[in-house]
């Protein structure tokens, strides 16, 4: 199953500036997807970071990654409405860097889910291999 932008925001709140990826593949449900980020010279944090070298700032690759975990564990119908807090990132390592033409792929997986609370690992990669990985976990309400 795989949503666009508009399926997207049908099913996670944010919207521009922050909306980080653009389209989502469920891989396996309630388990695995992938997410897809064109980073253009556009994005609004180049003007800042940096504006002689742009790179994509960490936190924001770790937020694409949530956002593509917020898809899988909320695209069902009985989800719909609820949202998925960041509750903490752990074993975050930034291998390389994302810069403006990169297209980002964000693998995710849930790794367990209790309740309202789910854990997931994320890599993220650009044309040039790994550029960050993590374990992410959320809050959903």
């Amino acid at each position: 199953m795989t949503f666009d932008i508009k399926e997207i925001m049908e099913i996670i709140p944010h919207r521009q500036p922050m909306l980080l990826v653009d389209r989502v593949e469920v891989i396996e449900e309630d388990k695995k997807a992938v997410g897809y980020k064109g980073v253009t010279y556009n994005e609004p944090f180049f003007a800042g970071h940096f504006p002689q070298e742009p790179v994509m700032p960490g936190v924001l690759i770790m937020e694409a990654m949530a956002q593509t975990t917020a898809v899988l564990l909320l695209n069902k119908e009985e989800m719909r409405g609820k949202v998925g807090y960041f509750g903490s990132m752990n074993k975050v390592r930034f291998r390389k860097k994302v810069v403006p033409g990169s297209l980002l792929r964000m693998e995710v997986e849930i790794l367990k889910q209790r309740g309202p609370v789910a854990v997931s690992y994320g890599k993220a990669y650009t044309e040039e291999g790994l550029a960050a990985e993590g374990e992410m976990t959320f809050m959903i309400g």
